[in-house]
């Protein structure tokens, strides 16, 4: 993996730090050596994120991150803001990077290739300015061909957007290849594309007629490249989201044959949209299901501005009310949502046992 430093200035705290926080959490593409916010200098960043030590610091600047890791040849915009826009007080920081021979890993819809400052200065020393968003360019119209994917199709949809549906996806993919059965990831956004995962359709960069298509062709190609037991959809926005409503696009596209609700029980607004208040769990649960003819099999928490306490007060209220299970996966691990899935899907459950592997009880 190539070393790369990521560029969260003043808002790796903020929802907007998401793709710096996916990178930290998993990575497969980048080796990532540092964050620049000078808010946490000199603090590690996984004590920050999920206080586990990570090994990964936190600089003061641009030139401090270099000159600490002088292999690292990239920088990565480890933000994702309403309207993909680049903050100006990030351009001399991408420009002093460049002229220390770093190319730019973009994941906004402002384009670094197509600003006559950065191209300038990267001809000038020879980097690329990697534009993530441009590289989903496809133009595939949905066919019904995803009526011929027979792997189990579970996507992780969300009750607002920045919410952990990625990390979530990510945590019960590699519980599910724990318990010994072939698992194959789809992502839908810009950060799984940097985190290096083979299958990914950027569905907000894509012509709107072409959407469900790509989703459907990535989802297809990855089954049948694969043959995996259980394919993860990573979900996007949330489905009653005003500015990112995705999950009307994957519910109609990949048919699931199961759906995980990621929700935030604290956030009363929208991210990025403090006059719209989040509707009721209740009204999302009404809805996801009536849309998909399918059940929610498990609401999964994140514990944002939560104590332990809360949590599991939480939890079980959830269970009580709408008797579906409830669940942390970065509090609680991920043993119980791997075998509400298992229960859920007998094929599954029986590869499982046939392998040695033993399931928890819900």
């Amino acid at each position: 993996m190539q070393k790369a430093l990521i560029l969260c200035e003043k808002m790796f705290d903020s929802t907007e730090g998401k793709t710096a926080h996916g990178l930290l959490r998993y990575s497969k593409r980048f080796e990532i050596v540092g964050i620049i916010d000078s808010f946490h200098n000199g603090e590690d960043s996984g004590v920050v994120l999920d206080n586990v030590y990570n090994g990964i610091p936190f600089y003061k600047n641009i030139a401090d991150a270099i000159n600490a890791n002088p292999d690292a040849k990239f920088l990565i915009i480890g933000i994702a803001t309403d309207g993909g826009r680049l903050p100006h007080f990030f351009r001399p920081i991408i420009a002093y990077a460049i002229s220390h021979k770093m190319s730019i890993v973009n994941g906004l819809h402002e384009y670094l290739s197509e600003d006559r400052e950065f191209l300038k200065l990267a001809a000038l020393h020879g980097v690329d300015l990697i534009d993530v968003r441009k590289l989903s360019s496809g133009s595939h119209f949905f066919s019904g061909e995803i009526e011929n994917v027979k792997a189990v199709k579970i996507v992780i949809l969300g009750t607002d957007s920045a919410i952990g549906k990625r990390t979530t996806a990510l945590k019960i993919k590699e519980a599910l290849i724990n318990n010994g059965l072939k698992v194959t990831f789809i992502g839908t956004g810009q950060t799984s594309w940097m985190q290096g995962e083979k299958y990914v359709s950027i569905i907000d960069s894509t012509i709107n007629d072409f959407v469900s298509g790509e989703l459907e062709h990535i989802t297809v190609q990855a089954y049948y490249e694969e043959n995996p037991d259980v394919i993860i959809i990573e979900g996007q926005g949330s489905i009653l989201h005003p500015a990112y409503p995705g999950g009307f696009e994957i519910i109609a596209s990949v048919r699931p044959d199961a759906i995980i609700l990621q929700h935030a029980p604290k956030r009363m607004k929208f991210d990025g949209f403090s006059n719209y208040v989040i509707p009721s769990l209740k009204r999302f649960i009404f809805i996801i299901e009536a849309l998909s003819r399918k059940k929610i099999i498990a609401v999964t928490i994140n514990h944002e501005r939560m104590k332990k306490y809360e949590l599991e007060k939480m939890e079980k209220n959830i269970e009580k009310r709408y008797h579906i299970p409830a669940t942390d996966p970065l509090w609680d691990g991920t043993d119980r949502i791997t075998d509400i899935i298992l229960s859920r899907f007998p094929s599954l459950k029986k590869k499982v046992l046939e392998k040695g592997k033993v399931c928890i009880r819900v």
